[in-house]
């Protein structure tokens, strides 16, 4: 069964940047949708972006312009780049994996922004 692991949170000033990485055990991004998901404190999940097999993108329209869904697919990685970070992006960030009705999740990565 495909693990994920996040790594790239942390805390960061108003204004500034961060990349979220995500690295899947195996290789499913031939199949798989790849997507970052944030949760804030007292809010419902939601999705900040994804990326297609096909290497289609969605992004949220709150982090659009600002935020940039990647994959290295030698690597078994996605990325999230997170620029003009606000204090309303403060969450947990988690990255899912989507195939065939089954979801898996990684174990998030918390983002805070300070203004």
């Amino acid at each position: 069964q495909v693990q994920l692991v996040e790594s790239g949170g942390g805390l960061v000033q108003a204004g500034g940047s961060l990349r979220l990485s995500c690295t899947a055990s195996t290789n499913i991004f031939s199949t798989h949708v790849m997507g970052w998901y944030r949760q804030a404190p007292g809010k419902q999940r939601e999705l900040v972006a994804s990326i297609t097999s096909a290497g289609n993108t969605i992004v949220e329209d709150s982090v659009k312009g600002r935020f940039t869904i990647s994959r290295d697919n030698a690597k078994n990685t996605v990325y999230l780049q997170m620029n003009s970070l606000k204090p309303e992006d403060t969450a947990v960030y988690y990255c899912n994996a989507y195939w065939r009705l089954v979801s898996k999740w990684g174990q998030g990565t918390q983002v805070t922004v300070s203004s």
